[in-house]
């Protein structure tokens, strides 16, 4: 369970398997945060490589996936809400994770 404290700088968006870095851009109160998305780019030196299966394809390296993670000035801002459960959730019950760094994960297998 997550308590909420004004030292978390950012929320990752838990969607399945994937994960979207966001920011914290405003603390409401102890249940409620305003966040704002952030770009992420792959980094120049990371290329995921595939092998025939699954889907289409098959990654073999993403568990070393490299991200440039940067702040959005125009990315969408949401308020996201602690429940009862300790979680914490945005419109559509969205999941997200507080953290003090920012993460991105794409799983190229789906």
């Amino acid at each position: 369970m997550q308590t909420t404290t004004e030292t978390f700088q950012y929320a990752m968006h838990s969607g399945y398997s994937d994960t979207d870095p966001y920011e914290v851009v405003r603390y409401i109160s102890d249940k409620c945060i305003e966040v704002r998305e952030m770009k992420a780019e792959m980094a120049a030196d990371y290329k995921p490589n595939f092998v025939p299966g699954g889907f289409s394809g098959h990654c073999t390296n993403q568990g070393s996936q490299k991200w440039v993670i940067t702040s959005d000035e125009n990315g969408t801002v949401e308020r996201i809400r602690l429940h009862k459960d300790g979680r914490w959730y945005g419109v559509g019950k969205r999941r997200f994770v507080l953290a003090n760094e920012p993460r991105k994960y794409y799983d190229f297998n789906f």
